[in-house]
């Protein structure tokens, strides 16, 4: 193996519509591995985040901006448009404008089923709890077979939260596992016999769906992390309970005591498993097998890729990137036109994660989002490029999205290095642009 893989081995590891619907979205099966999700998850949530003076806004917040004003801008609009407008502005955090655009809509086309769950979606965003049941009572007898299961768990999640005082932060209930262990008490990574029968994949997978059309919801991001402790992966429960509670401030007692108890519980594990062993986090036993790696495809970002220009510079998306599988020989098959950018410039904007303890690096990996925690936010090697500066130069490590522009290499049979590596690269720090 090579070094270079292998120091990121030691860094990573080893290595998905109520709801909300736009055309513009594709999933994959699910569940998807946590970690994928987790990414995906917030990806989607920072598309509502506006950014500051000075900031750039994410990638996925610019496309869809850009295709709500092209929408906006039609003199009338089809169903089909209608809804994903709505679907849009509530990506975009506006579920004011959705309303705007969906109640009208949806009076108009009363059994047009994205109408009616874009607008259940958007009274629930706005607070308005009883007209969301309603819209979503109508999208479940809407919906076709492979959504309805989803739907109607969003359509519990309403239910169930009617009527509750202000202000709270408990655990809802909508998998009907009681998420404690053979003791009869809380035990991380474990369940009684009972419960793991009711966790099936199945109801994983609904639960994912739901909490990648609410990406914002604290309570919801609760859940996700109960029903990955109880199904065996401790070290990304821990890390989305430090979430709960340090970016979204939820300080509900249970979830303080089952912090602690799971960061526990991760931490013997990662004490009694060594690195670039196969035995790595997230790879003890599981309940289920995951059906994917990542929950989010998105068509729209593919569909916009420009032609390749053979002696310019050319855009390297990462959604493009994703399209990458392999096989069960560890054998990669890449997208066409990724293999079109072969051997060709490249422009690609990530974040930096070093290879060793230097701050100024001469070679590095660049991943699509920052990566806090290696448990939950670890990408797999389809998701990780290798960039490798001119021989004398070298570039300092910085936490802020960078720009790298370079020639792309594309390695199809040594499964012992990188799938991606941009050779003789340029770096600059996006700020800067």
């Amino acid at each position: 193996m090579s070094r270079l893989l292998f120091l990121a081995l030691l860094l990573f590891g080893t290595p998905c519509r109520a709801g909300l619907h736009f055309s513009g979205e594709t999933f994959a099966e699910l569940p998807c591995q946590w970690r994928g999700l987790l990414l995906d998850q917030r990806a989607l949530r920072q598309i509502a985040v506006k950014p500051g003076p000075g900031a750039v806004a994410s990638p996925l917040r610019i496309r869809y901006e850009l295709e709500s004003v092209r929408l906006a801008k039609k003199d009338k609009l089809t169903p089909d448009e209608a809804a994903d407008l709505g679907g849009l502005y509530l990506r975009l955090g506006n579920a004011d404008r959705a309303v705007e655009v969906l109640r009208p809509a949806q009076v108009a086309n009363p059994k047009h089923f994205r109408l009616a769950a874009n607008l259940g979606t958007a009274w629930h965003l706005q607070g308005r709890l009883a007209q969301a049941t309603g819209a979503l009572e109508q999208s479940v007898r809407l919906a076709p077979a492979s959504l309805a299961p989803a739907e109607r768990l969003h359509l519990k999640l309403l239910r169930s939260r009617q009527g509750e005082k202000a202000n709270t932060q408990s655990l809802d209930d909508l998998t009907g596992v009681r998420f404690v262990g053979p003791s009869g008490r809380y035990e991380p990574g474990r369940l009684a016999a009972d419960q793991r029968k009711a966790l099936t994949a199945e109801v994983v997978g609904r639960l994912q769906m739901l909490a990648l059309w609410l990406p914002g919801d604290a309570r919801l991001l609760w859940q996700l992390a109960e029903v990955a402790g109880a199904s065996g992966d401790v070290g990304t429960a821990a890390a989305i309970m430090d979430g709960c509670v340090t970016e979204f401030g939820l300080r509900d007692a249970d979830l303080l005591s089952h912090r602690k108890q799971m960061r526990a519980a991760a931490d013997a594990l990662a004490k009694a498993v060594k690195p670039g062993t196969k035995k790595e986090h997230g790879e003890h036993a599981l309940l289920f097998k995951p059906k994917s790696s990542r929950a989010l495809v998105n068509r729209l970002a593919l569909a916009a890729l420009p032609p390749i220009d053979p002696k310019g510079l050319n855009a390297l998306a990462w959604e493009l990137i994703g399209e990458t599988t392999i096989d069960r020989q560890a054998r990669p098959t890449f997208a066409r036109h990724l293999r079109g950018l072969d051997d060709l410039r490249v422009d690609i904007r990530g974040y930096m994660q070093p290879l060793g303890e230097n701050a100024d690096v001469v070679a590095f990996l660049l991943v699509e989002h920052p990566v806090g925690c290696w448990y939950c936010e670890m990408p797999d090697l389809v998701h990780i490029v290798l960039v490798e500066l001119p021989d004398d130069k070298t570039f300092r490590f910085r936490r802020e999205r960078v720009r790298v522009q370079g020639k792309l290499s594309l390695n199809s049979r040594d499964p012992e290095n990188f799938l991606y590596t941009i050779k003789d690269a340029k770096i600059s720090a996006e700020a800067s642009e």
